[in-house]
């Protein structure tokens, strides 16, 4: 294993990590596009999927009783779907237009929340959009491990609750990863050893990352906190885009 692979990796998961730890979500559109700078695609969002597992896992399963477990049956299924057809894509699809899809999907979160109306009078959206959400969230999940902030698109319009968005949210990721993992297993994935062992030197700094940002989101205003995170995504984003146009088709 390359010690400079792991020197360059393991502040990008600490990074990503402290995102989550401050949000409850956003650690892989943070994380996926950094890496891909430095390993193939089909490496950095296996390996983002076990840390997921660890951290989601820590930070869901304490909240388990505030769960909207209506609201989690009608995403699951959907959500498998997506990540079935998200895992056949990763496996067979040349790097350049993942890569690309993934710069213009980050850059157009970054500016969707950016011009977010913070009134908070946003309709509720019918169960039936659970449909293409679960779908487009899975398949976004298998590909880029980014399925998280389209979950919380649809739950922010159906759960009115603070603590019971955030703790279905955890635990909706936390089953995505467990899919996930599952899906890139039998499809062969984690035969590459390498993927596994990067993953265990790197976790510690995962879940580093997931205790300093839960200490300092008690100590930073959101609307700050916001503006940070959305930055290291739109800078991530253009990073991953420019990577993946200059790639030959």
């Amino acid at each position: 294993m390359p010690t400079e692979l792991v020197a360059l990796a393991a502040p990008v998961i600490f990074l990503a990590y402290g995102v989550f730890g401050m949000t409850g979500f956003g650690a892989a559109m943070v994380a996926v596009p950094v890496l891909v700078q430095l390993m193939p695609l089909q490496h950095a969002v296996p390996m983002v999927v076990l840390f997921d597992l660890a951290c989601t896992f820590l930070v869901g399963v304490k909240n388990w009783r505030k769960v909207s477990a209506s609201e989690l049956m009608r995403v699951l299924p959907w959500m498998i779907v997506g990540i079935v057809v998200g895992t056949t894509l990763l496996s067979q699809l040349p790097p350049k237009w993942p890569l690309i899809a993934l710069g213009l999907f980050v850059l157009y979160m970054c500016a969707r929340n950016l011009r977010a109306v913070a009134s908070g009078d946003l309709a509720e959206l019918r169960s039936l959009w659970a449909v293409p959400f679960g779908v487009i969230g899975g398949v976004f999940s298998a590909l880029f491990g980014t399925g998280g902030p389209i979950y919380t698109i649809y739950l922010s319009r159906r759960l009115t609750d603070v603590d019971r968005f955030r703790a279905t949210i955890s635990v909706l990721i936390l089953l995505s990863g467990i899919s996930r993992a599952f899906a890139f297993g039998a499809s062969g994935v984690y035969s590459d050893e390498s993927i596994v062992r990067l993953a265990l030197v790197l976790l510690p700094m995962a879940l580093l990352g997931v205790f300093v940002g839960s200490k300092v989101r008690t100590k930073v205003s959101q609307p700050k906190l916001k503006r940070l995170i959305f930055l290291l995504l739109a800078v991530s984003g253009v990073a991953v885009l420019f990577k993946g146009l200059s790639l030959p088709a």
